[in-house]
């Protein structure tokens, strides 16, 4: 998978706020391109995952987009596919795998409240992250670990900060950022 999207579909400011910030770490950590807010706007969430990637290093960056639909509908026609994951849909493993084969392009849309009708209309494929509840946050990383064959957990950053793995304790270098 060349380029990854995270469209955060309908956040709520004084609701999702953490979980929205979640996601977005969890998207830029993980081997995604860009995030993209969707529902109220929110500058702290825009501003602080700017504020993550200019210390940690990657070029993820967040942005707000008013219709989610016009932004979906447009990457569609340039090709894109578009991934909606959610309880209700098709059998997860499988359709991850295929989704990240190749060299194309996917948005992965994630719900903050209920997900209009049209958006897993919309999507190539609406993916079943089990049939229970469960946290985006936690199928956004199997999705993505799915799509990159876990060498996600590989990718290095070139930050002002740099932790080096340590089985005990804190090593963390102070560098320039990219």
């Amino acid at each position: 998978m060349a380029e990854i999207c995270v469209l955060r579909l309908g956040h709520r400011t004084l609701r999702d706020q953490r979980i929205t910030t979640h996601v977005f770490l969890v998207a830029r950590a993980l081997g995604a391109t860009e995030g993209v807010l969707s529902g109220d706007l929110d500058e702290s969430v825009v501003k602080g995952i700017a504020r993550v990637s200019e210390v940690w290093g990657g070029p993820f960056k967040v942005r707000y987009e008013a219709n989610w639909r016009k932004f979906v509908r447009e990457r569609k026609k340039d090709g894109w596919k578009v991934a909606h994951l959610t309880m209700y849909g098709e059998d997860f493993e499988p359709a991850a795998k295929k989704l990240g084969k190749g060299n194309g392009k996917c948005i992965v849309i994630i719900g903050a409240g209920k997900v209009p009708r049209e958006a897993y209309e919309l999507a190539d494929a609406n993916l079943s992250v089990t049939t229970q509840p469960h946290s985006e946050v936690a199928a956004l990383a199997l999705f993505l670990d799915r799509c990159f064959s876990g060498k996600e957990l590989g990718k290095k950053f070139s930050g002002k900060l740099q932790i080096v793995p340590n089985a005990c304790g804190k090593v963390v270098l102070h560098g320039e950022s990219d």
